[in-house]
């Protein structure tokens, strides 16, 4: 092991993603996608392509995409994965222009004769028979919830937002452990609701964001540090009606010792 990866294997205590920029593999499952009633694609043959290490998105075959959906705009673009003529969408009275690009020849293995929709130019994505937001599930990641006995706390600049013995400890490739509390162990006093909603790969859409109060307000910075999932997915069945704080912008005391707080694409 070189100085240098034993010193990134000291700063942090969690795995790191394995794939790289321009990663490419078959994705084993069937995919679809839909817009305004009509659907856009149906394939078996999709590529995962890796544009950066933490997750794929999904590149989709072009006979696999139905044409009457696609407004070729005439213009091509010089992309890392090669070179993409770019495409809209239009279903119906529905536009989205810009949204599409498909590559051709001239692209790197496993992408040319495929298209990369923008996520969020469809109303719906389904891997088989489940919907899926924001991105394609890595194959690459695990989740797991496990239900612990460890002493946690969370606190900021000495404040107290949650203390338990009975956290749920959530551990996902690439991200630093997240510390789920029972809400009769959180501080509610100490938090604000707010309107965020997010939406996670894994874990399904978000039920409630909180920013944190010290003294009378809430600083700058302090926003949207803590969520629940109350309706996760089955596989994150334990985290249901939890909350959980960010380790990057809270201090996470574990067994009587403070974490590092981590630094995650998150919050650089």
């Amino acid at each position: 092991m070189t100085a240098e990866a034993t010193a990134g294997h000291v700063e942090r205590d969690y795995p790191q993603m394995i794939a790289e920029t321009n990663h490419v593999e078959p994705a084993p499952r069937r995919v679809r996608a839909m817009l305004g009633g009509g659907k856009i694609f149906d394939t078996t043959r999709a590529r995962y392509v890796w544009e950066w290490p933490y997750y794929p998105q999904y590149y989709i075959p072009v006979d696999d995409i139905d044409q009457r959906f696609l407004v070729d705009e005439h213009h091509e673009q010089r992309l890392r994965q090669g070179t993409a003529r770019r495409h809209g969408l239009r279903v119906s009275s529905l536009d989205r222009p810009g949204t599409v690009r498909v590559f051709g020849d001239d692209a790197i293995d496993g992408v040319a004769g495929t298209a990369r929709f923008d996520w969020d130019a469809l109303d719906a994505w389904f891997e088989e028979d489940e919907q899926v937001f924001v991105h394609p599930r890595s194959p690459y990641v695990r989740v797991d919830a496990l239900r612990s006995h460890r002493h946690v706390r969370a606190s900021l600049e000495g404040v107290t937002l949650a203390e338990t013995t009975t956290p749920v400890l959530v551990f996902e490739t690439g991200l630093p452990t997240r510390y789920y509390f029972d809400r009769t162990d959180v501080a509610f006093e100490q938090l604000v609701p707010t309107d965020t909603r997010t939406a996670c790969p894994y874990k399904g859409v978000t039920s409630g964001y909180w920013s944190v109060r010290t003294g009378d307000t809430v600083r700058d910075g302090h926003q949207d540090l803590a969520w629940a999932y109350d309706f996760p997915t089955r596989q994150l069945l334990p985290i249901a009606g939890l909350v959980a704080f960010y380790n990057e912008k809270i201090d996470i005391d574990v067994d009587g010792q403070r974490l590092p707080r981590p630094r995650t694409h998150f919050f650089r």
